[in-house]
């Protein structure tokens, strides 16, 4: 069985929703249930995490962990239990969250359950979900290389439904077309915003000259990546002559998938992942990885959870 028909025989459970053609709404309301029902209850707190929150209203008290910050240590809790317990406090602020999503023609590709693109919609959705309520408000920068659309920053769940549908419509850039992540990025610049969260969605192919304002972006901003990632982007399938097909420049070749030649590919897209995954890391990002091959909810709970445990000073 192929990597594609395996991902697909046990992918029912994960995979996203259909999010084209006739099958759009459906495939929209789907998504906003499974979004619900595996994101809520899981994730505690304003903000549910994805923003570190330090304000002035009390939150819920916790075990000391090495490496919290004494500061916040409940005297009055510690006394009673004979044990060290930290106080965390909520973010008692609006948040004001823009997505940069990159939809050049690079994401309208997928080897296993669902396209790259697919993957965008649905951290889109995710986002979303994790930033509703409490006067906070979402827009976004959409782009597939030849045209640009903005959708104000505004709150309410009907605002939100409708920038999930304007990124799951904006339609496919012809072959050829060439996506431009470092001027995506820069738009998120100019005017300055607010400070907030900003996330930025794409397969960050290409170079990586989108790290400069990328970290001028997070010196005000929390800055989350979202890498969606193919199987093919990662390793050539042992199938004998395959075709290589360039879909920002239209540009194909056609080759045979040797031993050599699939080991030098494979370590040729390590490299350049390691090189992005430098680069975010330089900037001061948050980095999330999402791949067409495995359960995108899963992997984002794992990355909240993780961030929550980073900002209240615990260990790991």
């Amino acid at each position: 069985m192929t990597p594609r028909a395996q991902a697909a025989a046990h992918g029912a459970r994960w995979a996203p929703p259909v999010l084209r053609g006739d099958r759009l709404e459906a495939g929209l309301r789907t998504l906003e249930l499974e979004v619900r029902r595996r994101l809520d209850g899981l994730l505690q707190g304003n903000h549910l995490g994805l923003v570190p929150g330090p304000g002035s209203e009390p939150g819920e008290a916790r075990p000391y962990q090495p490496g919290d910050d004494v500061r916040r240590m409940d005297w009055a809790v510690t006394a009673r239990t004979a044990h060290p317990y930290i106080r965390d406090t909520v973010a008692d602020r609006e948040l004001e969250t823009w997505i940069a999503a990159d939809l050049s023609p690079s994401l309208d590709f997928g080897s296993a359950v669902c396209e790259k693109r697919d993957l965008v919609v649905c951290a889109v959705a995710a986002i979303a979900h994790l930033t509703r309520g409490g006067g906070n408000r979402i827009g976004a920068l959409l782009s597939n290389g030849a045209e640009l659309k903005r959708v104000p920053a505004r709150g309410g769940q009907a605002h939100a439904r409708g920038l999930v549908r304007s990124v799951a419509q904006l339609p496919s850039a012809p072959t050829g077309t060439r996506g431009d992540l470092t001027a995506l990025v820069e738009r998120l610049r100019r005017p300055p915003r607010r400070r907030g969260l900003v996330v930025v969605a794409s397969d960050f192919l290409g170079s990586t000259d989108w790290e400069r304002p990328l970290r001028a972006l997070a010196a005000r901003h929390d800055v989350i990546a979202v890498e969606v990632v193919d199987p093919r982007d990662i390793e050539l399938p042992e199938v004998g002559t395959v075709v290589l097909a360039d879909p920002e420049t239209g540009k194909q070749r056609e080759v045979h998938a040797s031993t050599r030649l699939r080991k030098e590919f494979a370590a040729a897209a390590q490299a350049h992942r390691d090189e992005v995954a430098g680069a975010l890391r330089r900037a001061g990002a948050g980095h999330l990885v999402l791949r067409t091959d495995s359960d995108w909810i899963a992997d984002t709970v794992r990355f909240v959870v993780a961030r929550k445990r980073l900002w209240s000073g615990g260990a790991g």
